[in-house]
């Protein structure tokens, strides 16, 4: 039994020593009401991006009685989302079009020095995981909500061009190696 406790422990210092890095951002909170016999019943959604910068992102939507009840909830749904970005230096590998609800997010690569070119939403995403150069484009809906969400996804879909050739000629193919086979 006392082992498998002491696996417990050092898995919940590797959970908080993971939490510890990560960096949380509100990025939309919201007021919502019900109305009952009473009167009004207020409540608040807050959207939450937490990301780590150097390649892990994640979104989560949090409902509460209080503003902060909704930001902590947020947080905790959004570290249990987060996933891993394919990065190519300080800009992503390549193109990306996603979408979620009503929200068409576009990503494209950008040369270094560009910056983010970014609004809302989407930059708080594009910050959070790392990237330093890129162009985005934001279309169809504005609710936040759905433009995160279609930017975590754009992110998700984004693959290491060097691992995706490894992975479809065989664990000895490297991107220099077939490059160097063209020439």
């Amino acid at each position: 039994m006392t082992t498998s406790v002491s696996m417990n422990t050092s898995r919940e210092e590797l959970e908080d020593r993971e939490q510890v890095s990560l960096t949380e951002k509100v990025v939309h909170i919201r007021r919502v009401s019900k109305v009952v016999k009473g009167g009004r019943h207020f409540g608040f959604n807050a959207l939450v991006v937490v990301g780590d910068g150097q390649g892990r992102v994640g979104a989560g939507l949090g409902k509460g009685e209080e503003v902060p009840d909704a930001i902590r909830k947020g947080g905790a749904v959004a570290r249990k989302n987060l996933i891993q970005v394919g990065m190519k230096g300080t800009t992503i590998p390549q193109a990306v079009v996603a979408k979620f609800g009503a929200a068409n997010v576009i990503l494209k690569p950008a040369s270094p020095g560009t910056g983010i070119i970014a609004g809302g939403g989407v930059r708080a995403v594009v910050e959070l995981a790392g990237v330093k150069d890129i162009l985005t484009k934001s279309l169809g809906s504005p609710n936040p909500i759905n433009v995160v969400y279609a930017t975590v996804k754009a992110m998700g879909m984004l693959k290491d061009p060097e691992k995706e050739l490894a992975k479809r000629k065989g664990p000895s193919s490297t991107l220099k190696s077939a490059v160097e086979a063209r020439s």
